[in-house]
């Protein structure tokens, strides 16, 4: 996944609510018990980013927990700075959340993290909030304000970033008596092993998670397809330049997946003989065939 954050683009088009029906269609995705024998604290989900899959997955999931009563938390990778504004219209009537939604950080964006697949898993879980289901968000992306910056400074690498992103999760989950923790983030945050990136090794996320509790980490697995990610254009030549948003095609791409496995969803462990078990992860969740999903916000 790329680790150019901040990207930024106009699109047409007005977000509206989804289909509130949908906000009762759900069940657990088979596997899910192998994950509940475990008993984690934190289950990471390392996805795609910008497909319609993964945030339906998650949303999926979190319904069907809150459903049975469960106190779910879902943690979405967007900016803990504003996660004080997105509380604010969590606690909004249903009428009024998408729009103020809108305002927390969406706008502008052109990468697949802002997508429109996200926007609608948060309305749809603040649907379930609405009829009365257990069910919560944060926005765990670091930095949370400079004091969080400059305790996490002298790390290496992209090292303060992901330490803050696991702070941040880790804060919200002490926050509630929650029976599940569910965290949605890119799967290059989501691996357990230590990252050598530019010759600087540094710990992500999920690495660090583990210092706050018991984790489970979880790859997204998927049928060829498409998604929504930004690349730099045949004809940018960096040369050891920054990449602007003149150097970068973003856009609905082709994305080559695993072997189909069907259309149904389902999560899998990784046994201890499995020969693609790295280290990385734990196991895999998978979403069938990816569709991209294009930003959600527009001007």
């Amino acid at each position: 996944m790329s680790l150019i954050a901040g990207l930024f683009l106009l699109v047409a088009g007005q977000s509206e609510l989804p289909d509130a029906s949908k906000s009762s269609q759900c069940s657990v995705p088979k596997g899910w018990d192998a994950i509940v024998d475990r008993d984690p604290r934190f289950v990471v989900f390392g996805e795609q980013h910008g497909t319609q899959q993964a945030p339906a997955f998650i949303a999926d999931l979190a319904c069907a927990l809150s459903s049975k009563g469960q106190r779910t938390l879902v943690a979405v990778e967007l900016s803990a700075a504003d996660d004080r504004k997105l509380q604010d219209a969590w606690k909004l009537p249903a009428n009024q959340f998408a729009g103020s939604l809108l305002e927390i950080g969406w706008r502008g964006r052109k990468d697949g993290v802002a997508s429109r697949a996200m926007f609608d898993m948060l309305v749809r879980l603040h649907d379930l909030k609405e009829r009365g289901l257990p069910v919560r968000i944060v926005a765990f992306n670091a930095p949370r304000d400079e004091e969080q910056s400059r305790r996490f400074a002298d790390l290496p690498g992209q090292g303060p970033h992901e330490a803050g992103q696991a702070e941040n999760i880790a804060q919200a989950a002490n926050g509630l008596e929650y029976d599940r923790v569910l965290v949605l983030a890119g799967n290059f945050h989501a691996r357990k092993g230590s990252v050598t990136w530019r010759g600087v090794q540094f710990d992500p996320m999920a690495r660090r998670l583990t210092q706050y509790g018991t984790t489970i980490t979880l790859n997204m697995r998927f049928a060829e397809g498409t998604s929504w990610n930004c690349v730099l254009k045949p004809s940018a030549n960096q040369g050891g330049k920054p990449v602007t948003d003149q150097s970068l095609d973003c856009g609905n791409h082709p994305t080559r997946g695993s072997a189909d496995l069907g259309p149904v969803p389902f999560i899998a462990l990784a046994s201890a003989s499995d020969a693609d078990q790295s280290g990385d992860y734990d196991g895999y969740f998978w979403v069938g065939p990816i569709r991209g999903s294009p930003p959600a916000a527009a001007e």
